[in-house]
């Protein structure tokens, strides 16, 4: 996307602690770094709260009828972390990578 327009900003999430419950995304500081990770893609990293996380999940379905994974609230919140720094006017994309049916057991979901 960088070759076609030069402008575009790059950002990369991961959970702001080692121990955390975002599922499918790694802490780049502790975790086994993939072999195909490259930390120059991003021109910046973005850490994101377990609990942030969670609050979007169940957002997205209560207000958007979206029944997103884990990651996919991260990705969200990432996106309005980013969405509060913009001082003009800018297209934000993300990819909700996963659905909910495998995390419909997690406790969260009970909560009020």
């Amino acid at each position: 996307m960088k070759e076609l327009n030069p402008k575009i900003e790059c950002v990369s999430l991961q959970p702001d602690s080692p121990f955390h419950g975002l599922e499918g995304l790694k802490h780049m500081a502790t975790a086994i770094v993939p072999r195909i990770y490259d930390p120059k893609l991003a021109d910046r990293d973005i850490e994101i709260a377990t609990e942030a996380a969670y609050e979007a999940v169940k957002r997205l379905a209560r207000a958007e009828g979206l029944l997103v994974g884990i990651s996919a609230g991260a990705a969200l919140v990432g996106c309005e972390m980013v969405a509060r720094e913009v001082s003009e006017p800018a297209v934000i994309v993300t990819v909700f990578p996963d659905s909910a049916d495998k995390y419909l057991s997690e406790r969260f979901w009970d909560e009020v």
